[in-house]
């Protein structure tokens, strides 16, 4: 039983704004919304909100896919896309929030990112009264589904439902484009050092799954796990894949061929995917998505 969570935006709303709202007054009608958030709360405001703070940069872009963005006053640190994003005030990193700076926003809803925050300064927000939606999206129905409860929460569900059905719509496309394509082994190099990669619950290993790739890390117990070396030699990928440290010129990659027993090296699988494509769960990923197809495509032409 997913416990029930009721959240009152009045609760922080300045007095003058309240008043404008006609809470109190009799005949005057409230637009309450509700709805589910990724740790089982039910999160209800009396009214779409209209100060909105992102906790990480991906729940700052799905905010604007969803067509939020004039809503949001506050984000964290990296939050840089899209455009308009980068001029927003900060509070802070994902990692490490400035409560004061984000309480001076006075916002009437906190969107924090469940696996990232600091749980302790998220719970202090609850706890002074702040609706806070925790989000933690996993996969592309969990991108559909998140873009139409923020549009629902910030009075534009019809921008957040068709963005949601245009992603579902172009996934749907790649499923069945690389239904039956021929498996390809693949390491995904998250870090260098330490060396880490992603497991199979990571979004970007189901969207390798989705092109026909093989994360040969699936198996891995923690999301982001650090591994050795000889942990990738003795699986010996077909393909490895990174997005470095942002330029196609990876020296992550380039490093991989002092090991030439690789058969991603014998073949010159070496291969770059932008990482703000691929790293954050929001609608680019779709397109981060087309690079890892297009990547393992060219992995199956070279065998």
């Amino acid at each position: 039983m997913h416990k029930r969570a009721r959240s009152v935006s009045m609760a922080v709303l300045p007095l003058t704004l309240i008043i404008g709202l006609g809470a109190g007054l009799p005949g005057i009608a409230r637009a309450e919304v509700c709805v589910g958030d990724d740790a089982g709360h039910e999160l209800c405001l009396e009214a779409p909100a209209k100060r909105i703070v992102a906790l990480s940069p991906g729940v700052t872009e799905l905010l604007f896919a969803a067509g939020a963005g004039e809503r949001v006053v506050g984000a964290v640190s990296f939050s840089d896309y899209p455009v308009a994003a980068q001029a927003l005030p900060r509070v802070g990193s994902y990692d490490r929030l400035d409560l004061e700076a984000l309480l001076a926003l006075e916002p009437d809803l906190v969107v924090a990112w469940q696996g990232g925050n600091p749980r302790e300064q998220v719970e202090r927000l609850s706890r002074l009264g702040l609706p806070v939606y925790f989000s933690d999206v996993e996969d592309f129905a969990g991108v559909a589904g998140t873009l139409e409860r923020f549009g629902t929460l910030a009075g534009t569900p019809e921008v957040g439902a068709t963005t949601a059905a245009s992603l579902r719509e172009e996934v749907a496309t790649l499923r069945e484009r690389y239904a039956n394509a021929a498996p390809v082994p693949v390491f995904y190099q998250v870090w260098e050092q330490p060396l880490m990669t992603i497991n199979g619950e990571h979004w970007i290993s189901r969207s390798l799954e989705l092109c026909g790739g093989v994360n040969l890390f699936a198996d891995e117990s923690t999301l982001a796990p650090r591994i050795g070396v000889e942990s990738v030699l003795a699986r010996d990928p077909e393909a490895i894949i990174t997005g470095g440290m942002g330029k196609p010129d990876s020296t992550w990659l380039e490093a991989w061929r002092d090991f030439p027993q690789l058969t991603a090296v014998q073949r010159d699988n070496l291969f770059f995917v932008d990482p703000d494509l691929v790293q954050r769960a929001t609608p680019r990923l779709v397109e981060g998505t087309r690079q890892l197809c297009q990547r393992l495509e060219v992995a199956r032409g070279r065998r």
